[in-house]
């Protein structure tokens, strides 16, 4: 009798582990999504446009989001900003017309904005504030660097942050 009853215990954490484990595999609401691209040979040319797929559940629609554009660059940049045309692609359309977006990287007296370890810095800029994702599916986010330099040299990476920001009213 002892032995069925230590049997039987170990069986039910079995199957309580199996379900916690099944059910963390389960759609859950999007509290924020973060993704970074390295740009080949810090070199960003035209030609190279990352792209961010993020999946919206349909829950995630009641929320408004902020959308930050993450830029990785050294000390050497050679401007204090960077334009970059943002394409979005909503679940079900095509692309939509691009938006031209300037991301600030240093203040007037050239000093960087962005966080900072030895030569190398990191800026979250944001974009949008109190974005709606209305439709639940893929949306995809295109980035093209939009200097008049190309390739635009000393950028390490680039990439997307959208976190929740609230409920729609």
């Amino acid at each position: 009798m002892y032995y069925r009853s230590k049997f039987m215990n170990r069986l039910g954490a079995v199957i309580i582990a199996g379900c916690l484990v099944m059910a963390s595999c389960l759609p859950t609401k999007m509290d924020a999504y973060e993704k970074n691209q390295e740009i080949p040979g810090h070199q960003w040319t035209y030609q190279y446009k990352p792209v961010f797929e993020v999946t919206v559940n349909p829950a995630d629609t009641a929320y408004l989001y902020n959308i930050y554009v993450n830029v990785r660059h050294t000390d050497a940049y050679p401007y204090s900003n960077i334009w970059v045309l943002v394409n979005t692609q909503t679940p079900g359309d095509s692309i939509q017309q691009p938006r031209r977006v300037e991301l600030p990287l240093a203040d007037a007296s050239g000093k960087w904005l962005g966080s900072g370890l030895d030569d190398i810095y990191e800026h979250r800029i944001p974009i949008q504030e109190k974005a709606i994702l209305n439709k639940p599916g893929t949306y995809r986010f295109i980035f093209e660097q939009n200097m008049r330099q190309n390739p635009l040299p000393y950028v390490m990476n680039v990439g997307l942050r959208i976190e929740k920001a609230g409920q729609r009213p």
